[in-house]
């Protein structure tokens, strides 16, 4: 599978620690950032990034990692198409992708440790989505939001 991840200066050792750990997966891993530490990055310019990777197809998910999580899944969830939910459980990140098709995961590298990490990341790349009817339903209605709304 091939992963977009990024991290601003909050998440960038944990983000490069789960690279290294899907690569060494097999896994194909599109790193769009940060590459060099910097406590003056911003956390919206690597959601950004990391969402449009997704939505354009050039990977197929995406690990957004900062401080809290809460600021890079705010700010992923703001491009039309993607779905990021901030995951500190296993069961929320493996059920985000069967029931609501989350296709970005987002992490706080301050809030979690590296093996939680590890195993959260796991859970997300080896989920699919259900496609119930009962989810693809709700799907839809997310979409219609995603169309009425995003152009305000």
């Amino acid at each position: 599978m091939r992963i977009a991840v990024g991290s601003d200066h909050g998440g960038f050792a944990l983000k490069n620690e789960i690279a290294r750990m899907l690569a060494g997966a097999g896994h194909d891993i599109l790193d769009v950032g940060a590459h060099a530490f910097d406590p003056a990055d911003d956390y919206p310019d690597f959601a950004r990034a990391v969402g449009l990777a997704v939505r354009r197809g050039e990977a197929e998910r995406g690990i957004l990692i900062c401080g809290s999580g809460v600021g890079a899944s705010v700010a992923a969830n703001k491009l039309a198409g993607i779905r990021a939910g901030l995951c500190h459980d296993t069961y929320s990140a493996h059920q985000g992708v069967e029931h609501d098709n989350m296709n970005v995961l987002c992490l706080g590298a301050r809030v979690i440790g590296s093996e939680l990490a590890h195993e959260l990341v796991r859970a997300f790349i080896s989920a699919r989505f259900s496609g119930e009817e009962r989810h693809v339903r709700r799907l839809a209605k997310i979409a219609a939001i995603e169309k009425e709304l995003m152009s305000y």
